[in-house]
């Protein structure tokens, strides 16, 4: 992973409207008519799943999660970088993901387009430098979107002083969709860190290539942890920033699928 200046400023426009977007009704965060078709942009994460040997599904949402955040905070996508104008301007509208599949040949070839690989134990992801769909390269687009699921696993105790993204208990998501939620986690998670001027976490975390734990609470810690009508106060007294989906894919609009906490 190259060297990270996680003091950028390129998720300020995400801490900004972060608040405004919790709030909105569930019916305006679906509404696209703002929107050309042909504009539309996506961060691309693409997950390893051989076939005779899959990963666990914990550390491959881990590492989706972590390379998300490390594409928005690489070199290369501060001013002047290769990557700025494409990253910004995804950042500048909705931060859709979409997640596919790839093993073999297929993997290999992912790892020639520009963007970020993280493992994670027997795990591997690949963020991509997000991009309008429309344009996706050959090597991208014949890569399955479905057939992404694994099977639940059990990972144990969260290792200390490691940000925790907790999915939603009562919501099942696939393992590709789960991945795409927890990568907008680790963005939001770094944007509300930046926005309170705590940039010494954020560069101590850049240290530790934004490994964080994922894991699933029981409904009683989601309740409690749930920011509700005042995200302003979940993040001042909890440390807890909310994943809320415009519902396009699996979920209805305005699920909140993920809850990350900073420990």
């Amino acid at each position: 992973m190259e060297l990270i200046h996680p003091v950028s400023a390129i998720l300020d426009p995400l801490a900004a409207r972060y608040t405004s977007w919790l709030t909105l009704p569930a019916g305006l965060v679906h509404d696209t008519s703002d929107e050309d078709p042909d504009q539309v942009r996506a961060m691309p994460i693409v997950l390893r799943v051989e076939r005779a040997d899959p990963p666990g599904r914990t550390p491959l949402l881990e590492a989706a999660a972590a390379a998300a955040l490390a594409v928005c905070l690489d070199p290369r996508a501060e001013p002047g970088g290769e990557w700025h104008e494409e990253v910004t301007a995804w950042i500048a509208g909705r931060i859709r993901k979409v997640s596919r599949r790839a093993r073999g040949a297929h993997w290999a070839a992912v790892q020639e387009l520009p963007g970020v690989t993280v493992r994670v134990g027997d795990a591997e992801a690949r963020a991509l430098v997000p991009g309008r769909v429309v344009d996706s390269p050959r090597e991208l687009s014949r890569l399955q979107i479905s057939g992404s699921e694994l099977p639940e696993d059990e990972p144990g105790p969260v290792p200390p002083g490691v940000p925790v993204l907790l999915l939603n208990p009562v919501v099942p998501m696939t393992a590709g969709k789960a991945a795409a939620q927890v990568g907008h986690a680790t963005m939001l998670l770094a944007a509300a860190l930046r926005a309170s001027a705590n940039e010494d976490a954020l560069a101590k975390w850049a240290t530790e290539e934004f490994r964080c734990a994922v894991r699933t609470p029981d409904k009683a810690t989601w309740d409690a942890l749930h920011p509700g009508q005042d995200p302003a106060a979940a993040w001042q007294d909890r440390r807890v920033v909310a994943v809320r989906d415009a519902g396009f894919t699996e979920v209805d609009p305005g699920t909140v699928t993920v809850l990350a906490q900073w420990p």
